[in-house]
C-alpha cells in the first residue's frame, strides 16, 4: 500500500520545490530587500487518477496548507522557510485503502540575485529540505535532500518572463532516481493596474526508475494587489503527462513587511 502512496505526494513535493510566487512553480529573481519581507499563506487542492492495471483504478485526492516566510538579509539576498500541512485519501476501485494528514517535510531556501542589466537580472537559489513529514504515511521522503535552482528574469513592459534550470538531490529509501532535473518557465502581464495574469510551463525528471514518461504542467492563474501590502492569488495547474497531477486548484495570500 504504501509502495503506491509515496510516490504520488513526493512528486507532488518536488514538484513545487522552488517556493516561487504563489501560484507560479518558477520562481522570480525580485528579492524582498534589506530588512523587509514577506509572509506566504497558500491553499492547494489536487485530484489524480490512475489505472493500475485492467481491473485496478487509484484516485488520490488531497491537499496541502503552506506557510512561507521570507525574510532580506540584504537588497540582493533572501531567506525563506516554508512549513507545509499535508493531507490526502487514496481509494483502489471504489475502497478507500489509506487516508493520511499532518506536517510535510520543511524547506529551508537562500536566493541572492548576482546579475541585473538591461531589464535582465539572474540569481541561483540553493535549498535544503529537512525530512520533518512522516515517510510511513506518504508525509514525507524519509531523507534531506538538496538543491540548487538557476533563476532568470527578463522586464519587457507589461510583460515579464523566468526561466527556472534546478537540480535536486533526491535522498530517499524508496528505490527512486537521486538525480532530478528540473526546467520551467512562466509569464507574467499586467492587464490592468495591480492585476496581473500568469501562464507557466514546466517538466522535470520523474523519480520512478522504472518509468521515462516525465511530470509535466500548465499553469494558468492571476494576481491581484489588494494593497501596497496584500496580494491575493489564485491559479489551475493541469497535468499535462500522465506521471503528473491530474490537475490541482491553488490559493493564495501574500502579506508584505
Amino acid at each position: 500500500m504504501k509502495h503506491l502512496i509515496l510516490p504520488v505526494v513526493v512528486v507532488l513535493m518536488i514538484s513545487t520545490a522552488a517556493f516561487a510566487g504563489h501560484p507560479l512553480v518558477t520562481d522570480d529573481t525580485g528579492t524582498q530587500g534589506k530588512e523587509k519581507g514577506q509572509v506566504e499563506i497558500g491553499l492547494s487542492f489536487y485530484h489524480d487518477k490512475n489505472k493500475l492495471d485492467e481491473v485496478t483504478t487509484d484516485i488520490t485526492e488531497g491537499g496541502e496548507t503552506s506557510f512561507a516566510v521570507a525574510v532580506g538579509l540584504t537588497e540582493k539576498l533572501d531567506i525563506v522557510l516554508g512549513i507545509p500541512y499535508l493531507w490526502y485519501t487514496q481509494d483502489q476501485n471504489d475502497t478507500r485503502i489509506a487516508r493520511e494528514s499532518g506536517m510535510g517535510d520543511i524547506t529551508f531556501d537562500a536566493k541572492w540575485r548576482f546579475f541585473e542589466k538591461d531589464g535582465w537580472s539572474l540569481a541561483v537559489k540553493p535549498g535544503i529540505t529537512f525530512p520533518s513529514g512522516s515517510e510511513d504515511k506518504g508525509l514525507g521522503a524519509g531523507r534531506t535532500a538538496y538543491r540548487m535552482f538557476l533563476v532568470g528574469t527578463k522586464e519587457l513592459e507589461p510583460l515579464t518572463i523566468h526561466v527556472n534550470a534546478g537540480y535536486i538531490l533526491n535522498e530517499n529509501s524508496a528505490d527512486e532516481h537521486k538525480d532530478i532535473w528540473h526546467a520551467s518557465a512562466a509569464a507574467e502581464v499586467e492587464v490592468i493596474k495591480d492585476l496581473k495574469l500568469l501562464a507557466n510551463i514546466g517538466r522535470e525528471r520523474n523519480p520512478d526508475k522504472a518509468s521515462e514518461n516525465h511530470p509535466a504542467f500548465a499553469l494558468a492563474g492571476i494576481s491581484y494587489n489588494v494593497s501596497k501590502k496584500t496580494t491575493l492569488d489564485a491559479g489551475v495547474k493541469y497535468g499535462l503527462t500522465a506521471t503528473e497531477t491530474d490537475w490541482t486548484i491553488l490559493t493564495g495570500l501574500t502579506f508584505h513587511f
